[in-house]
């Protein structure tokens, strides 16, 4: 049995922290949770609005995306600095697909980078998108979370109005789910399903030939747990007429469907993530199926609404117990962990450590160099009339261990830059622009 151990929780069981979930997780201690099961936007190009009259009345969130709007300077940053396979994907998706695309992954990559530092080394994490950016995160998770530790692509499928004229009726979603490591928790017995009256029959008729015949029965005899469930899961989506289940939420999800995510890949007393919360689905699930969880969801009614959701479906809450049980704040916890900001697979290692101070911007470094040294390439020594033409990078490459700071930075024109990559320092190009007749 492999170990589940992480390190002490920062936060109390039955937490929904309000506000952007990039904070919060930042604020976590690492390797604190056992899954994280998740239905983040989907990049639809649209803005979504709850059912009026609902117990989500007045939620909405934007799914629209803006290179020039929504990217934040520090998140750029810190990815091409220290992640630069997770930025080929940001601008390959820009280049193939559009700038709303690598808006998008960008924001979902500093957060899904923040995702892997929480999960403990048997965790799994389940993202749940559509066909709109599923080629397009599954490449970002193959970069953050390794290729090897992909694990599964669930087809959730389901029925519903709505046939198009010039093609097939697009009527499933899809689950990507990756583990951390090698070792992952996975009970399998907790989600068969079970198998179909004809298949039963049929298993019995054989078997009682054989035995009648006096052969040894030699056909697959059916699992009395159930089928092994396969990664195509026909579950049908919550119908307007549903008074139990159904608040309101544009987007909300069958119980049913994160029941069976959360039975599969955590036990019992297990911590449980979502940080994109919104009609706390997967929190319900969590609760009755005896786990811990944390929950983080920019709406400000989402605390009522987890409440409310836990009175009338857990049947252990009441009014008095759903309000008094369930911590919301708006305020991150503080980390008692060593403060790692990103995992070990992901951060490159440096040699020598960064100096003290504040960390400066690839911006304010640029503009320090080019007053410096003017709009001049420090690999083959042409100056251009405009800057634009000159790319921030390392002397010492990050894979070498190089840092980030100032001191470590040098200002290349582009044919230059693909020519360094990550296998020379500045020397080492000029020496290879001399050799070739490159240099000025």
């Amino acid at each position: 049995m492999p170990s589940t151990a992480g390190r002490e929780a920062n936060w109390q069981n039955r937490t929904l922290f309000h506000g952007d979930n990039l904070a919060f997780m930042r604020a976590m201690n690492s390797e604190t949770v056992d899954l994280i099961a998740t239905d983040p936007p989907f990049n639809k190009g649209r803005d979504f609005h709850a059912t009026p009259d609902s117990l989500a009345a007045g939620a909405r969130f934007q799914d629209r995306w803006s290179w020039e709007r929504d990217v934040h300077e520090e998140w750029l940053d810190q990815i091409q600095d220290d992640y630069p396979h997770v930025m080929n994907v940001i601008q390959g998706s820009r280049s193939s697909y559009g700038d709303d695309m690598g808006a998008f992954l960008c924001f979902m990559a500093v957060r899904l980078i923040a995702m892997r530092r929480l999960l403990k080394p048997t965790g799994s994490i389940y993202l749940h998108c559509d066909p709109t950016a599923s080629h397009y995160l599954k490449e970002l998770m193959d970069a953050v979370f390794g290729k090897r530790n992909f694990r599964n692509e669930i087809v959730w499928c389901y029925r519903g109005g709505g046939v198009p004229r010039t093609g097939f009726a697009r009527k499933h979603d899809l689950i990507f789910r990756y583990s951390k490591g090698k070792d992952v928790t996975f009970n399998v017995d907790d989600v068969r399903i079970p198998y179909s009256e004809s298949v039963m029959e049929s298993s019995a008729s054989r078997y009682d030939k054989s035995y009648r015949s006096n052969k040894v029965y030699s056909g697959y005899r059916p699992n009395e747990k159930g089928k092994h469930p396969e990664d195509w899961w026909p579950i049908q989506p919550l119908m307007p007429s549903d008074r139990t289940e159904r608040i309101g939420w544009p987007t909300q999800k069958p119980l049913t469907l994160y029941a069976r995510i959360v039975a599969a890949s955590s036990n019992e007393g297990d911590v449980v993530l979502d940080p994109f919360a919104g009609c706390a689905t997967t929190l319900v699930a969590a609760e009755k199926l005896g786990r811990q969880w944390v929950g983080i969801d920019i709406w400000q009614q989402a605390a009522q609404v987890v409440r409310r959701r836990l009175e009338n479906e857990v049947s252990l809450f009441g009014a008095a117990e759903a309000d008094s049980s369930v911590t919301f704040t708006d305020t991150p916890p503080e980390r008692t962990d060593d403060g790692d900001t990103a995992a070990p697979f992901l951060r490159i290692k440096e040699r020598v450590a960064e100096p003290d101070g504040p960390r400066w911007s690839r911006k304010q470094m640029y503009e320090h160099l080019l007053a410096q040294h003017g709009p001049r390439c420090m690999g083959c020594n042409r100056t251009f009339d405009d800057p634009r033409y000159l790319e921030l990078d390392h002397n010492t490459p990050r894979a070498d261990g190089g840092i980030n700071h100032v001191s470590n930075r040098i200002l290349l024109c582009g044919p230059c830059n693909r020519l360094k990559s990550n296998t020379y320092t500045l020397s080492g190009l000029r020496r290879i622009n001399k050799q070739r007749g490159y240099m000025v």
